[in-house]
């Protein structure tokens, strides 16, 4: 019978110095993913611009002051991006003395005019930026679709990344592929700064991406196999978010202090090359040593932590006698397949995927439509990054104490109500419709807080990375879709709000299938999982599949207990 790998390294504690350490590198770890996430928005940020008047055009002042049409957007009147006045014949007009003006009564009515492209290229405010991606190689008016696409290159390296990260994490190691996808954000966020042209920086910007969320899921993966009990959902739930919320804070400050986007994507390379020391005082995961063969690197770890911790390690750890053939372990890998052979391993896969595209399809979509609460674009994501320490601390508190389908379902419902509600206030209360917004937000973010230990829980050690990678792979997927399906608003400004409510709502009902893990042991091997809810439709007798016991890799004496 297993022993719980609680009462086999008990003697570690569930906090000293070796937790400590741990913990505080694996923060470290996190911050380069968080001061990455929004790059997007500060390198491909679209300043005000219209089009360029050359000097050697010889316009009178009055003339170069209404080159530019005047036309209605969103309900006020602004000088039109992407069009003026048909150049040569106001060279003429002003050539003649003749003055231009709205109205009847003066020389020239402006209304009557052509117009024609921005021949001559743009001029770009610089009330924000100096320079940005969008500004030095035009990505505007006729060439606009690029930026967005730039940004969808940047999400889809994310979800490439999340996906291949996490089968490779459980094959060779959790850190190896850490420290890789960190070298991944230094390296090619330095590339950036040297890209020549639009094609070159879309490029990079993918790459950049594939070790973006890999990181933080690697992160998780990582301390959550690593640190016990309630130093394991103090990390997951609190310390581990706020370390990522802290780089996601620095960025705004380091965008607006550097004004220009090669400048900035230089400085992005900063924090990952401070996690350089991180291969020699980052552990692996003895969870996952055992659960491949590794049993003697597993147990030196151990002993090694029990060193530092100034504690007695016992005379044996791992039972030898049930110590299998690492060369067996290595020949039954487990990947992506795994997650949706076993019809138990299926019915949960399944479901968390929809659940995370649904929770992020909404706090994406959520986040998107508040970057338009401030003109000063630094202290707008300031401020919508802050708002979401009260939402990890709140997850944290729930996790702690309740049961992870009720503080899931608590908090999803919360937000999908605020966001629905909207549609009622958001014309006739504006104060009132922001405080909807600031709490939708604050729902979908706890309850996605709060999907991360429940998804971390329920899949057992052996498939768990690839399974946390395949649900941050829909989350990339969310985050993709969301910008574009905002764009519904064009047939209602409500439609967009009921979504992503809509959304939440679902989320919330595909959880009530999911088996409970609050105070149950952490799954090894895939065995071990507990079974999906039975809808009342299904027969009592049907079971889960069992497959033969070669199919089933396991993990010799180890059962982690969580006991919160």
């Amino acid at each position: 019978m297993m022993q719980d790998y609680e009462d086999l390294v008990s003697f570690l504690k569930t906090w000293g110095p070796y937790q400590r350490r741990v913990l505080s590198l694996l923060c470290l770890a996190v911050i380069p993913t968080g001061y990455n996430v929004m790059s997007p928005f500060f390198l491909l940020a679209t300043p005000v611009h219209t089009c360029s008047i050359p000097a050697h055009a010889n316009l009178s002042q009055d003339w170069i002051q209404t080159s530019i049409p005047v036309q209605l957007v969103e309900g006020h009147m602004r000088r039109s991006s992407c069009h003026r006045f048909e150049l040569a014949f106001i060279q003429n007009q002003s050539a003649l003395g003749l003055e231009p003006g709205p109205g009847p009564g003066l020389d020239v009515l402006l209304s009557g005019l052509k117009q024609e492209v921005c021949k001559d290229g743009w001029t770009f405010s610089k009330e924000h930026y100096e320079s940005t991606v969008v500004t030095e190689f035009s990505l505007v008016c006729e060439d606009e679709w690029k930026a967005p696409l730039t940004s969808f290159a940047y999400f889809l390296g994310g979800l490439c990344g999340c996906f291949i990260s996490g089968q490779i994490s459980d094959r060779v190691g959790r850190k190896p592929v850490l420290l890789g996808s960190i070298a991944m954000l230094s390296i090619f966020s330095s590339a950036l700064a040297l890209a020549p042209s639009w094609e070159v920086f879309t490029i990079l910007f993918f790459m950049l991406g594939l070790g973006q969320i890999s990181c933080y899921v690697i992160i998780f993966v990582l301390g959550s196999e690593i640190l016990m009990g309630p130093t394991r959902v103090l990390f997951s739930s609190l310390v581990l978010p706020f370390s990522y919320v802290l780089g996601m804070l620095l960025l705004p400050g380091t965008a607006y202090l550097t004004q220009t986007w090669r400048l900035l994507a230089l400085i992005l390379a900063v924090p990952g090359l401070a996690c350089v020391p991180l291969w020699w005082l980052l552990p692996e995961s003895p969870r996952w040593l055992a659960s491949h063969g590794r049993q003697r690197e597993a147990e030196i770890l151990l002993r090694s932590a029990a060193l530092e911790n100034r504690v007695e390690a016992p005379q044996i750890i791992f039972n030898p006698a049930k110590v299998e053939n690492p060369a067996r372990h290595k020949s039954r890998s487990v990947g992506f397949l795994d997650m949706l052979r076993t019809r138990k391993v299926r019915h949960v896969t399944l479901i968390l995927w929809l659940v995370w595209f649904s929770l992020n399809v909404s706090y994406f979509g959520t986040s998107f439509n508040m970057s338009g609460l401030n003109g000063n674009p630094f202290l707008t994501y300031f401020s919508v990054s802050l708002v979401e320490l009260p939402s990890y601390a709140a997850s944290w508190l729930a996790v702690r104490y309740l049961h992870r389908r009720l503080s899931f379902a608590g908090f999803s419902l919360l937000g999908a109500l605020a966001l629905l509600l909207i549609q009622i206030t958001m014309n006739s209360h504006p104060q009132v419709t922001l405080f909807l917004v600031m709490v939708g937000k604050f729902g979908v973010l706890a309850g996605i807080s709060v999907l991360y230990t429940y998804s971390g829980e329920l899949y057992p050690t052996v498939i768990r990375n690839t399974a946390m990678s395949s649900c941050a792979t829909f989350s990339r997927m969310a985050s993709s879709v969301s910008p574009y399906l905002l764009q519904l608003a064009v047939f209602s400004q409500y439609l967009p709000w009921i979504i992503v409510g809509s959304l939440s709502v679902l989320g919330v009902v595909l959880c009530v299938f999911l088996p409970e893990t609050f105070s149950r042991p952490l799954p090894d091997t895939i065995q071990q999982m507990a079974p999906t809810q039975r809808c009342p439709c299904t027969p009592c007798g049907a079971n889960d599949e069992v497959k033969p016991a070669e199919d089933q890799t396991s993990m010799p004496e180890i059962v982690l207990t969580s006991h919160f």
